[in-house]
């Protein structure tokens, strides 16, 4: 078997896996059914071991094909970035970036980083991903993002994490908010009093919080409304008696968020960092290297000039 044909049935076995049946396989690959049977038995004769196991009318992974699975994955972005690269060299178009960022830094940290990049590379082009922690780092493991700013990634030997600059998570309300009227300070038992607005139970911000008042044996907060967009929270609770969990630095003194305060409880202040993140080994163009350079070294800076 060629190396070209490998990395081709390669693909068609992904399909084939992520799908369990050949014929869905054979219609989103727009081939024949029995072309897609031919590929399974190449690799099966190939490597000496059964791929699939029937069930009922579909077919699943043994777990050698789990494996397979798995390599074949990595080699596909590897393939890709390979091709890439090259392209890069051949065409001198080394000045494009997929970034993927979450909200809060997509507002305070994105503007001033294209400033500077712009300045100096004027024709760099970028595609930007905003979303939560969760979504970007699947993304940037399967090759769809080459670099991503994030906040709750964990320990992972896949990933290159580098800290550019601290945050801190409050719960925030209006300012005309009844918890501000009483004559005592707030407790964590008194935000159970209200619903909120918050974004995914997936969210590390969102599970941060719940924790919070898990280890205290309280009910969890009641999330009447979830939402990924930032943006869209000061004027929720302007207009609203919600409550939600949001960084501090979106209660500046200035713009949207002037008519919000935050909630001083201790045991819901959440101390968090800003990471740059890429794949181990994974090919990074130069633009991407310098952007990676930049926030590393002056990302704080920005973020806070911002």
């Amino acid at each position: 078997m060629t190396h070209e044909l490998e990395l081709r049935d390669l693909r068609y076995f992904e399909a084939i896996a992520e799908l369990g049946h050949l014929g869905l396989a054979a219609e989103r690959l727009h081939l024949t059914q029995p072309a897609l049977t031919r590929c399974v038995r190449r690799l099966e004769e190939a490597f000496g071991i059964e791929l699939f196991e029937r069930v009922g009318r579909g077919i699943r992974l043994t777990q050698a094909g789990e494996e397979l699975l798995s390599r074949a994955r990595r080699l596909h972005v590897a393939a890709d970035e390979t091709t890439r690269a090259m392209q890069d060299f051949a065409h001198g178009d080394s000045g494009h970036i997929s970034i993927g960022i979450v909200p809060t830094a997509s507002l305070f940290l994105l503007p001033p980083v294209c400033r500077v990049l712009m300045q100096e590379a004027p024709h760099i082009t970028l595609r930007t991903v905003i979303g939560q922690d969760d979504v970007l780092v699947a993304s940037l493991k399967s090759g769809e993002l080459d670099v991503v700013i994030s906040l709750g990634v964990r320990s992972d030997d896949q990933l290159v994490a580098q800290t550019i600059a601290d945050d801190t998570m409050v719960v925030a309300a209006s300012s005309g908010h009844e918890l501000f009227q009483k004559n005592k300070r707030p407790r964590i038992e008194d935000l159970l009093d209200y619903r909120w607005v918050l974004a995914a139970p997936s969210v590390e911000s969102r599970r941060w919080l719940d924790s919070a008042f898990d280890v205290r044996g309280l009910a969890r907060p009641v999330a009447q409304i979830e939402t990924n967009l930032v943006l869209l929270l000061p004027p929720l609770l302007m207009q609203t008696a919600l409550l939600s969990f949001i960084s501090k630095r979106h209660l500046a003194p200035t713009g949207v968020g002037s008519a919000l305060r935050e909630v001083p409880v201790k045991e819901t202040t959440m101390r968090r960092s800003f990471k740059v993140i890429h794949r181990k080994d994974a090919y990074l163009s130069p633009a991407t290297q310098r952007l990676i350079a930049l926030v590393r070294k002056g990302g704080k800076k920005l973020i806070d000039e911002a």
